[in-house]
């Protein structure tokens, strides 16, 4: 069975913790990370500072999190890595393939992210109906605009 899409590379990690504060005090003072956003959601119950290492395509985002309500669930700090992010060249055909061969996926669909970036999430835990997950890991799949698509395949070819 062919698979009609490519994982690309890493597209973030995202760390929770009771405190963003004491998150980027590693790092953002100790590691030299640079802040690039900050998204907050109710919703999902986030307060997050999107930090970045590399440039370009090749761009690695850490999320440093912090839940709104430390009560309330999505308990974004309970898992310290809390997800890895997965560049995808061809998101919608990824969820139609995996689904169908046994994935089971969040709540959610896919929707704009943080970074603004189509995503959606594998759930860490498999069920009867979709018995194939993160195993305990949340991965959100990240679709990679064209830039980053052609710079991976730049890369896998040898043309860099």
């Amino acid at each position: 069975m062919q698979r009609p899409f490519k994982v690309l590379g890493i597209q973030q990690i995202a760390i929770g913790g009771p405190s963003k504060e004491r998150l980027k005090k590693l790092w953002v003072e100790m590691l030299g990370l640079e802040i690039t956003g900050n998204f907050v959601s109710e919703r999902e119950n986030v307060d997050e500072d999107i930090c970045a290492m590399g440039a370009g395509p090749f761009k690695v985002e850490v999320d440093l999190m912090q839940p709104v309500d430390p009560d309330k669930k999505p308990a974004v700090h309970a898992t310290p890595l809390n997800h890895v992010g997965l560049w995808i060249d061809d998101l919608p055909k990824a969820v139609e393939w995996l689904s169908a061969n046994g994935v089971r996926f969040a709540p959610g669909g896919i929707r704009k992210g943080a970074a603004g970036f189509d995503i959606t999430f594998l759930h860490p835990k498999g069920n009867d109906e979709f018995p194939i997950s993160g195993e305990g890991v949340l991965i959100e799949l990240v679709q990679a605009p064209p830039e980053v698509v052609v710079a991976f395949g730049k890369l896998a070819s040898g043309a860099f």
